[in-house]
């Protein structure tokens, strides 16, 4: 916890990142309904998924280069003189990047229903929801990714490198029942198809006790997942 209100002490200071975090995800979604305004069913059929896709990707790069400068400044080492394992620092940022995700889903999906009239079937709530998850689930995999990078470029090249593919096999621009069966079997061990999948069936009318619940909860075991590995690869020190 002390972990996290440093992270969201440092982020009230830094308002061009809270901008980008919370303010980012809703423009992309308003210039996409735009895009569209001639053709409201696309925006209907699109909407949903990109409020899964957008604060994931924006949540990786932040977090990402935010863990990469925590090494490269040495601020890594001497928080581990206290009594505090990878772990706890993981899941510091985890915590405090979880309650920007619920800001962040509660900004985009209020416009997203209420401005753009994305017309979904299911509850709003749920929706809300699964957006947050989708949201820490970028902070998961961009801490994860983080350990891999020596330098604050190399973690934005990570972005391309890990959240390109998934965005285009997750079903967004394909139903990935239509992929080509080799693309389809990828696509099954990839988070952000599940965290789109999830959207979807919210969207369709499937709530939590029809499928998208069994599709928030691959996506929980992701971040998970994600968040041991992560514990696990953490260097002190860039090299």
């Amino acid at each position: 916890m002390a972990v996290a209100a440093r992270v969201l002490a440092q982020l009230r200071r830094d308002h061009r990142t809270v901008a980008m975090l919370i303010v980012l995800p809703a423009l992309l979604v308003s210039l996409m309904w735009w895009m569209f305004t001639d053709s409201p069913m696309v925006f209907d059929r699109i909407g949903g998924p990109l409020l899964a896709v957008f604060p994931s990707i924006i949540m990786f790069v932040v977090t990402s280069v935010a863990t990469l400068r925590e090494r490269s400044t040495g601020t890594l080492s001497r928080l581990f003189t206290m009594p505090m394992g990878k772990l706890d620092f993981l899941l510091g940022y985890a915590v405090a990047f979880a309650l920007i995700a619920v800001v962040q889903a509660v900004v985009v999906v209020s416009i997203a229903l209420y401005a753009l009239d994305l017309d979904i079937r299911g509850s709003a709530w749920q929706l809300g929801v699964v957006a947050v998850l989708d949201g820490v689930l970028g902070t998961a995999l961009g801490l994860f990714a983080s350990a891999f990078a020596a330098t604050e470029f190399q973690a934005v090249q990570m972005m391309p490198a890990v959240m390109i593919p998934q965005l285009l096999l997750c079903g967004l621009l394909v139903p990935r029942d239509q992929l080509p069966a080799v693309l389809h079997a990828i696509s099954d061990v990839l988070p952000l198809s599940y965290a789109v999948d999830a959207v979807t069936g919210v969207a369709q009318g499937n709530g939590f006790g029809a499928g998208a619940g069994a599709d928030a909860l691959v996506v929980i075991a992701f971040i998970l997942a994600a968040l041991g590995l992560g514990a696990a690869t953490l260097r002190r020190r860039t090299a």
